[in-house]
């Protein structure tokens, strides 16, 4: 009787205020780690995760008399959308005028993002209009993406040239057999839909691509509305939507529109129907519905694949969690625990995962299977390079390491901005983690959401910080917020509900003031014509560099990379050269290198004046990558001869006479 008096004594323990407190000593123990690695997340995330835990138990214990946030009133409510649309329209005008989106247009719409999460945020439920926000929300989604895919005259990003030269050569034979030899024959959906969207529009492919995919992603948005709507109520889902399409690399796949892309919109259909068949009674076409989604996420992109994968068995573990109680959940009264039973995912699970192994067994890749190529290097990768703070590089310059040199305080600074966004999201993530953990709260898809999280969050941070970036975590982070958004928005609740009033204001103010801003500033929101363009490369280029690249092609009659000798070889810039290559203009295109006289000793080069008036990358003796610019003399040398010129590409090759 002693020992059942204790255990009933100790039941009531709060596993969300034992969370916090785990979350800060977590956070004191990870401050060292700064010391030992300089790395943007080893120096923020600390300091965010303790932040976010003490945050959250001061809204635990607050003692307040009158807990009520201010809120605006009536007519400003009514005023906003009028100021949201004005906005919108100003920054179409901004991108016609000047031909580009230019600091001013980022700025104006991190304006325009602040406006709309205040009408979500200062309102009450009942003077919330969802249809009027959602609909604000959609406009700023397809102005944001589709004012830079306007002012650009090709593609933005590097992989798009391949995947639409793929597009293209499936719409000229008319068949998939076109793409046979290529990892992208498992997952065609993607080039089929641009192919035949360009045959039965009549359309170019361009056009074709913007038509499809370019329409869906802001219209993608919606899904995390209607996910997050079936755990909280339309205002907060709606935040919840704010969040994820205002985050930068949500604006990246809607602008360099890839398979990525693609997935990315399923992948946001895969969640909603998880959700949703935990929630509800669901029948046989709710879980059908699950099953197609899973099914065209397998067929649309490897890495989407496997992070559809991930959460899939998030969920699994979610069921185990509330079937077998290993924290206790399953012995709480049912008075405060729900009775609905978890959904058993055990047969979608094994499903995917053999469906998955079968087609990526087929699927062909470098001489052998897609799977036994990725499991090759990753097999390779933890042997040779893995080690605790041995981080690889990022994205850049081909993912090498930079030259060591003195950086300067933009530099210092400018991945403070580039990670802001994220860093905001990421703590309001960690109180959304803490509520739902709650005995009263937990259940199966908010722990889905959870662990979700978590399990992305070592993919894209942990393995990293040990030199495994095997798994492409940049590619990751487009997903990874949609479950963040959620808990985010959740977490804004939890600080308006229970914080003090003053310090919610404060809280939430920040939150509204910076966060659209920030993902705005982001490198990924403005690939096309980089913010701060000394320290981040261009992945766009002008009618002139494009024509340039079809004219040398023509010009070279684009040899096969067998028919290229090794002084033959095409050298230009980072990001250029990728361009040659994916286009199949001169397949055989490298990095120029630059010794330490600083004249080039290439044979074959192309000049273009984005090397002298920005930076991009070259690499130098040692094969390191680094951001710099140089003159066209160091280039194009006088013992050259100049075959091309448009004025702004040129093009230099070895001159008869001093041969």
């Amino acid at each position: 009787m002693r020992n059942s008096s204790f255990l009933s004594g100790i039941r009531p323990l709060r596993l969300d205020t034992v969370a916090a407190i785990i979350g800060l000593g977590l956070a004191l123990v990870m401050l060292p780690l700064r010391l030992l690695a300089s790395q943007i997340y080893i120096e923020t995330v600390p300091i965010v995760l303790g932040l976010a835990c003490g945050l959250y138990l001061l809204s635990l214990y607050a003692q307040n008399d009158n807990p009520a946030m201010p809120t605006l009133s009536r007519p400003a409510l009514m005023t906003l959308p009028t100021l949201v649309l004005f906005g919108l329209s100003a920054l179409v005008a901004l991108s016609f005028v000047q031909g580009e989106r230019t600091i001013a247009f980022f700025v104006l719409s991190g304006v325009v993002g602040t406006l709309l999460i205040a009408q979500i945020v200062f309102s009450e439920d009942e003077t919330f209009n969802t249809g009027l926000v959602l609909l604000q929300l959609v406009l700023f989604a397809f102005v944001f993406r589709f004012t830079a895919l306007y002012a650009t005259p090709g593609y933005i990003g590097i992989d798009i040239w391949t995947h639409m030269d793929l597009a293209g050569s499936i719409l000229e034979e008319r068949s998939l057999s076109a793409i046979s030899n290529d990892k992208h024959y498992g997952s065609p959906l993607y080039h089929l839909l641009v192919a035949s969207s360009a045959l039965v529009f009549d359309v170019p492919l361009r056009a074709a691509l913007y038509l499809t995919v370019g329409v869906v992603m802001p219209l993608s948005i919606l899904l995390v509305y209607a996910t997050a709507n079936l755990l909280i109520s339309p205002r907060w889902s709606a935040l919840a939507a704010c969040l994820f399409a205002m985050a930068s690399y949500v604006s990246l796949w809607g602008m360099h529109l890839i398979p990525t892309s693609m997935g990315l919109v399923f992948f946001l259909g895969v969640l909603y129907a998880l959700i949703r068949v935990m929630r509800i009674e669901y029948t046989l076409r709710d879980f059908t519905l699950l099953l197609v989604l899973s099914l065209a996420v397998i067929l649309t992109h490897q890495v989407s694949t496997f992070i559809m994968l991930v959460v899939l068995v998030t969920a699994f573990l979610a069921q185990l969690v509330f079937m077998i109680g290993p924290f206790g959940l399953n012995r709480l009264d049912t008075n405060t625990f729900r009775t609905k039973k978890p959904v058993n995912l055990i047969g979608l699970v094994v499903f995917n995962f053999g469906l998955t192994i079968f087609v990526w067994s087929l699927t062909p890749y470098r001489q052998d299977s897609f799977l036994g190529t990725v499991l090759s290097f990753f097999t390779q990768t933890v042997e040779e390079s893995a080690g605790f703070l041995n981080i690889a590089s990022g994205s850049g310059g081909g993912g090498t390491e930079t030259e060591a040199a003195a950086p300067s305080l933009l530099d210092q600074v400018v991945p403070y901005v580039d990670s802001l966004g994220f860093l905001l999201l990421l703590g309001l993530t960690f109180v959304g983690c803490l509520y739902v953990v709650h005995r009263k709260r937990a259940e199966q898809s908010v722990f889905t959401l959870l662990l979700a999280s978590a399990f992305m969050l070592v993919f894209v941070m942990g393995l990293p910080m040990f030199g495994i970036r095997n798994f492409i975590p940049t590619r990751w982070f487009a997903f990874l917020y949609a479950p963040m958004a959620i808990l985010g928005a959740i977490a804004i609740r939890v600080f308006i509900r229970d914080l003090d009033p003053r310090l919610a204001v404060v809280t939430v103010l920040l939150v509204v003031l910076i966060y659209p801003g920030a993902m705005a500033f982001a490198a990924e929101t403005n690939t096309e014509n980089p913010i701060f363009d000394q320290q981040h490369e261009q992945l766009a280029y002008s009618e002139s560099e494009i024509v340039a690249v079809s004219s040398i092609g023509e010009m070279t009659g684009s040899p096969t990379g067998s028919e290229i000798r090794p002084d033959q070889q095409l050298h230009t810039d980072h990001p250029y050269f990728t361009v040659f290559g994916r286009t199949g203009a001169y397949p055989s295109s490298v990095y120029v290198t630059i010794p330490e006289d600083g004249t080039v000793q290439h044979d074959y080069v192309v000049y273009r004046t984005e090397q002298t008036e920005n930076v991009v990358y070259f690499t130098n003796e040692d094969g390191r990558a680094y951001h710099d610019s140089i003159e066209r003399s160091q280039l194009c040398r006088p013992t050259q001869a100049t075959v091309y010129d448009n004025g702004d590409v040129n093009f230099c090759v070895p001159s008869p006479v001093s041969n």
